[in-house]
C-alpha cells in the first residue's frame, strides 16, 4: 500500500509541478469542469501600487518565500460597490475579492503547466466595466474552456479610475516621461511583459499572443494597439464592443457613433487641461502635493470629485480613463489606423445587434483601412436575443436582446455561471464562438488553419459573420451566413 501511495504522489507531482516564475514558485490547481485543465489564481505581476507607489508606473514584484498555491483570486481594482440590479444581478457580483488598490494580480487557465516546449498560443483577457469597474475574474470569465481548446488563457485585475488613469502637474513633473495617467493601460502592458518572461513555465509561446477585451477593455486593446511601448509583446487583436474608427469627414457626433470610445478621448482636449481640471479638485479638497496625495485615504482620493461637484455645483470629472499623452499613448486609434502607425497584425472586430450603438459603419470602416495597408480584419454581429424566463423582473431594458456584453457568455462558454434559460441552441453556439475566438488565437484565422466562410471583411466584400440562433427552432444554432455592411 505504501508503495502505491508513493507512486500516487509522485504521479500528483508530475501532473501539477511547481513552477518557478517572477517573485518565487507556485503551484496551481485543477479547474472545476476538466481534470486536466490547471488554474493559478491572484498570481502577482508587480508591486502593490499603494503608498508611495500610487500613480506610478508598476514597479517589480514582491518576492514570496515558499510555495505559494494560486488557488485564489486577487483582489479587483477599488470601484464603487454593486448593487443588485443591471449589470450586477447579470454577472452575479458579490462573491468577488473586496475592491483594493493593490489590485496588480493576473490569473493563469493551462493544459500543459511547466511543459515549456509546449509553445502553446497566449491569450490575455482585458476586462471592460467603463475603465472605473469590473475584474478579470467575473463569472462569466471563466477561463476553462480555453484551456480546454489548448490555448494558455490570462486575465487581469488593473488599476481604475482615479487610481488608474489621473492626471495631475506634480505628478508629470515627477515622472522620467513627463507624463501622468494611463496608469491602468501601463498595468496592462506590464502583464503582456510578465507573459513574455514567464508563460513558457505554464507551456504558452511567447511569441504567439492575442489580446482581446470588450467594451472599456476592447478601448484598453485599442490604446494597446496603437502604444509604441506594446509592440512585439503581442500578435493579434481581438476588439468586442469597442467601435470601429470614424468616417472620413463626418461630426463628431457621427464619429462618437461609429466609435464610441472616442468621448474618452475627447472629454479634454490635451493632457495639460486635464491635469489643470485634477490640480483644481485636489487643492479644494486640501491635497495641494503629492504627499498629501498619496497620504489620503483610499475613500477620500475616490470621492473627492464627487463632493467637489456637489458642493461647488460644477461639473469636473476627475481624468478615469485613457488619454493620449505622448508617451503611452501618441496619437488616436483612429489616426494611428489611418496613418499605418498601428500594430501590423490581424484583428477580429465586432460588436451585438443591440450594443450601446450601431457600430457597423465604424467598424467596416476600420476593416476597409486594414486592408489599405495590406492587413486582414474579419468583423462580426452577435445577434442572439438572450432568452428570459421572467424570473429576475429587476432586469432592466438595457438587459434586452442581444444587448451590449451579452456575447461574453459564449465567447467563454460560460452559460453555467447565468441564470437565464439556455437551449441547446445556445450550448451550440457557445461552442461554434469559443472555437472561432480560439482558431484566431491558433492560427491569425477564426476559421482554423484553412481559410473557410467567415471572410475578412474588405471593401469589395464588406462581410460580417452573423451569429445567432436560427429563427424557425431555437434549438438550432447557426454562424449565420456573411451579412454585408451594406445590406443594414
Amino acid at each position: 500500500m505504501s508503495v502505491i501511495l508513493a507512486l500516487v504522489g509522485c504521479s500528483s507531482k508530475i501532473d501539477n509541478p511547481v513552477l518557478t516564475i517572477e517573485g518565487g514558485q507556485i503551484q496551481g490547481v485543477i479547474a472545476d469542469d476538466h481534470a486536466d485543465v490547471f488554474v493559478y489564481r491572484g498570481i502577482p505581476y508587480a508591486a502593490p501600487p499603494i503608498g508611495e507607489l500610487r500613480w506610478k508606473a508598476p514597479q517589480p514584484v514582491v518576492p514570496w518565500k515558499g510555495v505559494k498555491i494560486a488557488d485564489t483570486f486577487g483582489h479587483p481594482g477599488y470601484q464603487a460597490v454593486h448593487y443588485p440590479g443591471g449589470y450586477a444581478t447579470e454577472w452575479g457580483y458579490g462573491a468577488e475579492a473586496p475592491y483594493s488598490e493593490d489590485c496588480l494580480y493576473l490569473n493563469v487557465w493551462t493544459k500543459a503547466p511547466g511543459q515549456t516546449d509546449k509553445k502553446l498560443p497566449v491569450a490575455l483577457w482585458i476586462h471592460g466595466g467603463g475603465y472605473r469597474e469590473g475584474w478579470g475574474t467575473e463569472p462569466e470569465f471563466d477561463g476553462q474552456e480555453w484551456a480546454n481548446k489548448d490555448v494558455v488563457l490570462v486575465s487581469i485585475n488593473y488599476r481604475l479610475g482615479v487610481f488608474g488613469f489621473l492626471t495631475h502637474p506634480a505628478l508629470s513633473e515627477e515622472s522620467p516621461n513627463h507624463v501622468s495617467g494611463n496608469y491602468g493601460i501601463l498595468d496592462q502592458i506590464e502583464s503582456l511583459r510578465w507573459i513574455k518572461k514567464n508563460i513558457a513555465q505554464f507551456g504558452g509561446d511567447p511569441d504567439n499572443v492575442t489580446i482581446f477585451g470588450q467594451s472599456a477593455g476592447a478601448g484598453s486593446v485599442k490604446t494597446i494597439c496603437e502604444s509604441p511601448l506594446a509592440r512585439g509583446l503581442f500578435h493579434k487583436a481581438i476588439i468586442m464592443s469597442g467601435g470601429g474608427i470614424a468616417l472620413p469627414q463626418t461630426s463628431e457626433e457621427d464619429n462618437t457613433k461609429a466609435n464610441p470610445a472616442r468621448r474618452f478621448f475627447f472629454s479634454y482636449p490635451n493632457l495639460q487641461a486635464s491635469e489643470e481640471a485634477t490640480k483644481k479638485v485636489m487643492d479644494w479638497a486640501g491635497f495641494t502635493n503629492l504627499q498629501k496625495m498619496r497620504a489620503a485615504s483610499t475613500e477620500m482620493i475616490y470621492t473627492a470629485g464627487n463632493y467637489y461637484n456637489i458642493k461647488n455645483e460644477e461639473q469636473i470629472w476627475l481624468t478615469g480613463f485613457p488619454i493620449v499623452d505622448n508617451y503611452v499613448s501618441k496619437e488616436t486609434f483612429d489616426d494611428a489606423a489611418r496613418d499605418g502607425s498601428l500594430a501590423d497584425v490581424p484583428y477580429m472586430i465586432g460588436y451585438t445587434l443591440n450594443d450601446l450603438g450601431d457600430m457597423q459603419e465604424g467598424i467596416a470602416e476600420f476593416c476597409r483601412v486594414r486592408q489599405s495597408k495590406g492587413g486582414k480584419a474579419w468583423a462580426y454581429e452577435f445577434a442572439r436575443p438572450l432568452p428570459d424566463d421572467g424570473s429576475h423582473p429587476e432586469v432592466t431594458e438595457r438587459l434586452k436582446g442581444a444587448f451590449h456584453s451579452s456575447d461574453l457568455w459564449y465567447v467563454f462558454k460560460s452559460l453555467k455561471h447565468c441564470w437565464r434559460p439556455w437551449t441547446q441552441g445556445d450550448r451550440d453556439l457557445s461552442e461554434k464562438m469559443l472555437t472561432a475566438w480560439t482558431n484566431f488565437a491558433k492560427y491569425s484565422n477564426p476559421n482554423g488553419p484553412q481559410d473557410g466562410e467567415w471572410t475578412p471583411c474588405t471593401k469589395e466584400n464588406p462581410n460580417f459573420m452573423l451569429f445567432k440562433l436560427d429563427s424557425n427552432n431555437v434549438e438550432k444554432s447557426e454562424m449565420g451566413k456573411p451579412i454585408k455592411a451594406e445590406d443594414k
